[in-house]
């Protein structure tokens, strides 16, 4: 098994692993770890009570970032005509219909959002095997299925981040980037973590948010106190 190199060991070796920072300190830590050639993903790691294989402990739903999450998002929208101009005003990269279904049906893939309107599920649905395994495909619950097609794609390119437990009650998210100054981070983080707490579902039982992790791309897991959070 090869090493861990120096910055991958000094940055271990900066973090106590039995300590829950506080948000300020976490954050400021964590960018000083950061130290990649190129600008590392600010990532939320939630340990939730849940367990998602039943219906009333599913956790989903989608934040609007006040400080972007600092990605390129480009946008695939299921529409036609009036719809489909909307979209292509609001800055979505791909637009159509029946062409757009053949075109993903052959690959095409160069999208990280799905966005369309209502009278276009019958055959978005018929993507399902496709999209589905990808995260990708439309849900009014997260707003990637509605008339207001333009201000879904403004949406996803200004900062809203999609979020979805896993199977072990995992939740996970990109919310900026390191070169953000603490206080964008900070307000991303709130913002966040106050969405997932109102996406609660009724079936959870005892604590609902177990642990809380923040971590740059390359760099190691802090603990984070949550009500250094939510305080």
């Amino acid at each position: 098994m090869a090493k861990p190199g120096k910055r991958t060991r000094a940055a271990r070796e900066s973090v106590d692993f039995n300590k829950a920072y506080g948000l300020d300190e976490a954050i400021s830590l964590m960018k000083k770890n950061a130290t990649a050639k190129f600008d590392e993903t600010v990532e939320i790691a939630m340990n939730l009570g849940v367990d998602p294989r039943h219906a009333d402990q599913m956790v989903r739903g989608v934040c609007n970032l006040p400080s972007g999450s600092g990605r390129n998002v480009r946008v695939a929208v299921f529409a036609r005509e009036d719809k489909a101009k909307e979209a292509t005003e609001a800055g979505a990269e791909i637009v159509g219909a029946e062409d757009l279904l053949e075109e993903i049906q052959k690959g095409k893939s160069d999208f990280d959002r799905v966005i369309a309107t209502p009278d276009m599920m019958p055959l978005v649905g018929r993507l399902g095997k496709v999209l589905g395994p990808r995260g990708l495909m439309p849900n009014p619950k997260v707003g990637t299925v509605t008339p207001n097609v333009g201000e879904a794609v403004k949406a996803a390119k200004g900062g809203a981040v999609e979020f979805r437990v896993e199977k072990a009650g995992v939740l996970q998210a990109g919310i900026g980037k390191a070169s953000f100054s603490e206080d964008a981070i900070a307000a991303n983080i709130k913002a966040f973590v106050a969405d997932v707490l109102k996406a609660k579902p009724t079936g959870a039982k005892g604590a609902y948010v177990q642990k809380v992790s923040l971590s740059s791309t390359m760099g190691p897991g802090l603990e984070v106190d949550l009500g250094s959070i939510t305080g």
